[in-house]
């Protein structure tokens, strides 16, 4: 049952049992409705109280049944809380760890709250690109006052309980056991003859409503030019102190329904869900046994094995550090306490956590100082004879059961796995730079790596907080393989007409964080000239532009050389287009006999983004990634994909495929065009008039 009923003392006690977070589901909301009613008709009982069973009071809608026919299904929760509501006999909820969404929205339907300190107490919908559709917006306000409740609804953001005590939002925080006091409460309050209080009685209070409501659409329409919910939520708020309560719930309603239907909430809740099941491995059931981690190594002390050792000791685990030379460890060690003190200054970090994240790395120049470790990650060069010296002697070092990891960013994961007599316990855990902030972290699977390494891995990117994306071994694995696509088509249309800023232009409009030419010059230059010079030899028949080599060939390698693709000044990092590199793209197009031409903006983001979305495509044909979801968090959380498109697979959805694949078909026809030949994937689903998604 996700609901149980018992009396206490004279009291009907309603426990919300629905783990993880006691979500509203059906179940859930139709043995609220019972058990109200059941209580009602008890002389015995004089008043309800509500609670929730395990780590919450409630988190909300049951994301289990979105979608589905049991999501709308009456009882909804606009019923349930007209129940809790309309109810003779007072209702009280008492709150502890969490009360977010519909949780809350249930809570401030009830008569009177009681809650403990440490509580989570939010309206997140807006981070999903929709509204509370259950009241908030106009009980919320009524509750804790316009400003509050104003900050709580347009940023989603939780806010604890006992910060929240004197608002007027609970009747009594509590101490130790909620359970007995809230039943002590509502003894109290179930002596005394009602009628007793609703929220949606109370009036909304503030010297000068209208003026800070105007001034909050002032402030939040900048930031939200993308995303049309949080102007949506200041529209409710403000139905609400204009026009009452009744007509405030209806002008919510219908605000939420036009937001569903918004490309913008799809997308927000494409990546909310996308993140969830990202975590899902088909052949790997979730009750797979995970191996023990309690020590991690991490060989290489430069920028990336810096970071990642950052990760670890920021979720609090030891981790050693290994290099070859002292000088190299400690010029590691110095850029890992400069990144420390850098959060102190922001106020992100106390200094005594500096110093405890900081003792809990060990740095070592032996091999010998990594066996106790469960996990070891090496970030050394990106060439295979590299990899070969240092996984041959961790087979040597290391303990039985540790999982050696490689952070390669394209190498063969499984040829990796062959320099070790235990290949079932390698695999590849591809960190994104910074490896201390960016979010993604790929998984590599490797043809022996085992179901325990794989479910370890992913637990432990929870703790570590990264969104872990499962791929295949093949060359660049997800993220890398189709970034390749988009930058060929980018060199493309340099030769065919186009200018680097324009094409950054183009897509930075379309909401990528950077451009492609912009983030070659970040990453490197002689990175991409580096892979170039090995597919030349790998794969003679993939075309490519040689205008990035001529580039590079003058030693333009970008930011560091403080000339790429943009000339760069001294301490400022703000690209400037460059005479130099307009002309020598001229120049190369002359000199292939190319006539240039003008190429609009919005041919420049469909095939930078289809060449994604094609390649995405040969990907899950191959099984490299098992959903298209997962490719979108790929590109969400580690390539600056705008997040209110969803991903390239998603946006592709959203364009519908029979589009896209026309584009492609028509770009066949191009020069540079054999890159166009649409994947079967694609041309399968466009035919069937489904996505990706579907």
């Amino acid at each position: 049952m996700a609901v149980d009923y018992t009396t206490r003392n004279g009291i009907a006690v309603i426990t919300l049992n629905n783990p993880p977070v006691n979500g509203l589901g059906f179940s859930t909301r139709l043995g609220i409705v019972e058990g109200v009613e059941r209580a009602q008709a008890d002389a015995s009982v004089s008043a309800i109280v509500i609670v929730g069973a395990g780590k919450a009071f409630s988190g909300g809608a049951d994301i289990t049944e979105f979608n589905t026919p049991k999501a709308t299904q009456e009882p909804t929760l606009h019923t349930v809380i007209k129940v809790v509501e309309g109810s003779t006999k007072p209702v009280v909820a008492a709150i502890h760890s969490v009360a977010m969404g519909g949780g809350l929205e249930l809570a401030l339907g009830a008569h009177y709250r009681v809650a403990l300190a440490g509580a989570q107490i939010a309206l997140p919908e807006v981070k999903l690109g929709i509204l509370p559709g259950a009241g908030g917006t106009q009980r919320l306000p009524r509750a804790v006052g316009l400003e509050t409740a104003l900050n709580m609804i347009v940023s989603g953001a939780p806010v604890m309980s006992e910060k929240l005590a004197g608002a007027g939002l609970f009747d009594q925080m509590a101490e130790g056991d909620l359970l007995g006091e809230a039943v002590k409460f509502a003894q109290k309050v179930g002596a005394q003859s009602g009628p007793h209080p609703k929220v949606r009685d109370r009036k909304i209070e503030h010297p000068n409503a209208e003026g800070f409501i105007q001034f909050t659409r002032n402030m939040v329409t900048p930031m939200a030019k993308n995303f049309p919910a949080p102007l949506k939520c200041i529209d409710a708020v403000d139905a609400g102190v204009k026009l009452g309560f009744d007509k405030g719930l209806a002008a919510e309603r219908e605000c939420f329904v036009a937001l569903v239907q918004t490309p913008e909430s799809r997308a927000l809740r494409h990546a909310f869900f996308g993140e969830r099941a990202a975590s899902k491995i088909p052949d790997v059931p979730s009750t797979t046994p995970v191996r023990k981690i309690e020590r991690v190594g991490v060989i290489g002390a430069g920028t990336m094995g810096g970071g990642i050792a950052m990760n670890f000791a920021n979720a609090g685990l030891p981790v050693t550090l290994l290099e070859t030379k002292q000088e190299a460890l400690d010029r590691g060690l110095a850029t890992i306490r400069k990144n420390y003190e850098s959060a102190v200054k922001k106020g992100r970090l106390t200094a005594e956590k500096l110093e405890e994240r900081m003792a809990l790395i060990t740095p070592t120049l032996a091999y010998e100082g990594l066996k106790d470790a469960d996990l070891i990650i090496e970030a050394v060069f990106e060439e295979l004879g590299v990899k070969e010296q240092v996984f041959s002697k961790l087979d040597q070092v290391a303990k039985r059961g540790a999982i050696l990891a490689s952070n390669t960013s394209t190498l063969d994961v499984d040829k990796i796995a062959a320099f070790t007599k235990r290949p079932e316990d390698v695999v590849g855990m591809h960190f994104f730079s910074p490896a201390n902030v960016m979010k993604l972290l790929e998984v590599v699977r490797g043809a022996k790596t085992s179901k325990d390494v794989l479910a370890t891995v992913m637990q432990l990117a929870k703790k570590i907080k990264k969104t872990a994306v499962v791929s295949g071994v093949c060359d660049g694995f997800i993220g890398n393989r189709m970034i390749e696509q988009y930058l060929r088509q980018a060199l493309f249309m340099l030769e065919e007409g186009a200018l680097p800023a324009q094409v950054d232009r183009a897509i930075e409009k379309f909401g990528f964080a950077m451009g492609p030419f912009r983030m070659s010059d970040l990453a490197g230059n002689d990175i991409g000239w580096a892979i170039r010079k090995r597919r030349y030899l790998e794969k003679p028949d993939l075309k490519y532009s040689k205008i990035a080599d001529r580039l590079c060939e003058t030693g333009r390698f970008g930011q560091k050389t403080g000339a790429g693709w943009y000339d760069y000044k001294a301490g400022d990092r703000a690209a400037h287009p460059s005479k130099i590199v307009d002309e020598m793209v001229v120049a190369y197009s002359k000199e292939r006999d190319v006539t240039r031409r003008k190429i609009s903006d919005d041919e420049i983001v469909e095939r930078l983004v289809f060449a994604l979305v094609n390649e995405g495509a040969l990907i899950l044909e191959e099984g490299i990634a098992s959903k298209a979801s997962d490719i979108d968090m790929v590109y969400l959380t580690g390539y600056g994909f705008p997040l209110y498109r969803g991903g390239p697979m998603l946006y592709a959805d959203t364009v519908g495929l029979y589009n896209v694949e026309r584009a492609m078909r028509k770009y066949a026809a191009q020069p540079n065009g054999d890159a166009w030949k649409p994947a079967a994937r694609v041309t399968e689903l466009a035919a069937a008039g489904r996505g990706f998604n579907s």
